[in-house]
């Protein structure tokens, strides 16, 4: 396997405008996440955004930046259209889907849901984590995983499932893709159960696609508000005092 880890970011997100370049411990969030995705050590890294102030600041910080449309859909059509950019013909087999709004990601994590693809039958990887958590388990921004015994992702959903004993997985937003499965992906639109639950993984199991779901032992803390910011940032200077 040849990874390309690409890393979308927008300025534009609703709860949180300005996402990519908040200050965490004199470091913009952009930046952080960019060198969790470098220390796991699997290929280039490469931030796919649509202004010019987050390349000029991953520029600053040493990385490289590729400017995409700002009128793309969806982070997935931003890395897609990073891709073609910079890797027209395809010298990267398997494209890899950080969000830029995990600073706090375990770079193993992202090592982890590369394994799959060892089966040449699967077409996207992610991961989950199992939760016991109340909060979680009712919160519908949580997304809940629903993953059959051999690992293939059998649904996503807000709601808590599947019933009855056993773990609720918490689905952790980061992708894999073999190139030909991304680029199927961004050309298919989006399908009812995608609108319906507004998981726009389900557009790719509704296509008949398989996406494995790889179990780690910890989810990354994800910054959509200001508290969530407030604690990625406790969280990062704990790590850096202990």
């Amino acid at each position: 396997m040849t990874p390309l880890i690409i890393i979308p970011a927008r300025m534009a997100a609703t709860r949180l405008p300005g996402k990519p370049l908040a200050d965490i411990g004199g470091t913009s969030m952009i930046v952080h996440v960019m060198r969790r995705a470098q220390e796991a050590a699997i290929g280039p890294v490469v931030i796919a955004c649509s202004e010019t102030v987050v390349k000029d600041v991953v520029e600053a910080a040493g990385g490289r930046a590729v400017m995409t449309d700002p009128e793309l859909p969806s982070g997935t059509d931003r890395v897609k259209a990073c891709a073609d950019i910079i890797d027209p013909d395809g010298q990267h087999d398997i494209i890899v889907n950080v969000q830029g709004d995990m600073p706090t990601l375990d770079p193993g994590v992202i090592k982890a849901i590369l394994a799959p693809f060892d089966n040449s039958d699967v077409d996207m990887t992610t991961a989950a984590v199992a939760t016991s958590d109340a909060r979680e388990i009712k919160d519908p921004n949580v997304v809940k995983a629903v993953i059959a015994g051999d690992g293939r992702a059998l649904y996503f959903t807000r709601a808590s499932a599947p019933s009855g004993d056993g773990p609720i997985m918490h689905h952790l937003g980061l992708y894999g893709y073999r190139r030909a499965a991304l680029d199927r992906f961004c050309a298919l639109p989006p399908s009812p159960l995608e609108r319906r639950e507004r998981l726009e993984q389900l557009r790719a199991l509704e296509d008949g696609m398989r996406l494995d779901v790889v179990i780690v032992d910890a989810a990354p803390h994800g910054v959509d508000t200001p508290d969530d910011l407030d604690r990625a940032r406790q969280l990062l200077l704990k790590d850096i005092t202990e």
